[in-house]
């Protein structure tokens, strides 16, 4: 761990519903006290979440570098340190790094019974293109 990073990178992600290297430190599980759990992840550059929603919403707090957040038909906006996203329930979306720099955010997902995500498909990388122009 570096001296800058607050939280250790963690283990990769699933190429299921990440496209590059992307890695989770989990932080706090779901338990009798909170309807939620949150890790940080780590995006190098080019990765990405696949679109996807979450049924009672998600807070990101980025933590180091920028990258990019985008709701389907929307256009995409630079999210970068010190920034904090409140993504409403089932808005379709996606986050992750810029194609050139990392970027470091800490996912609050809240639960809805079982269920904090649905995993829809891979951004592509025309849509990538698209984001990182903006």
């Amino acid at each position: 761990m570096s001296s800058t990073e607050i939280f250790p990178k963690g283990e990769p992600l699933s190429k299921d519903w990440f496209t590059g290297n992307a890695f989770l430190k989990p932080l706090i599980a779901r338990d009798k006290n909170n309807e939620f759990s949150a890790g940080s992840v780590t995006f190098e550059p080019g990765a990405r979440t696949n679109w996807h929603t979450h049924p009672k919403g998600q807070v990101l707090l980025v933590i180091e570098g920028h990258g990019l957040y985008q709701e389907k038909g929307k256009p995409a906006q630079i999210i970068q340190k010190g920034d904090v996203v409140n993504i409403p329930e089932n808005v379709e979306h996606w986050h992750g790094a810029s194609a050139t720099t990392t970027m470091v955010h800490v996912a609050i997902t809240n639960f809805k019974e079982d269920t904090q995500v649905t995993w829809l498909n891979p951004v592509t990388d025309e849509e990538y293109k698209t984001a990182n122009e903006n």
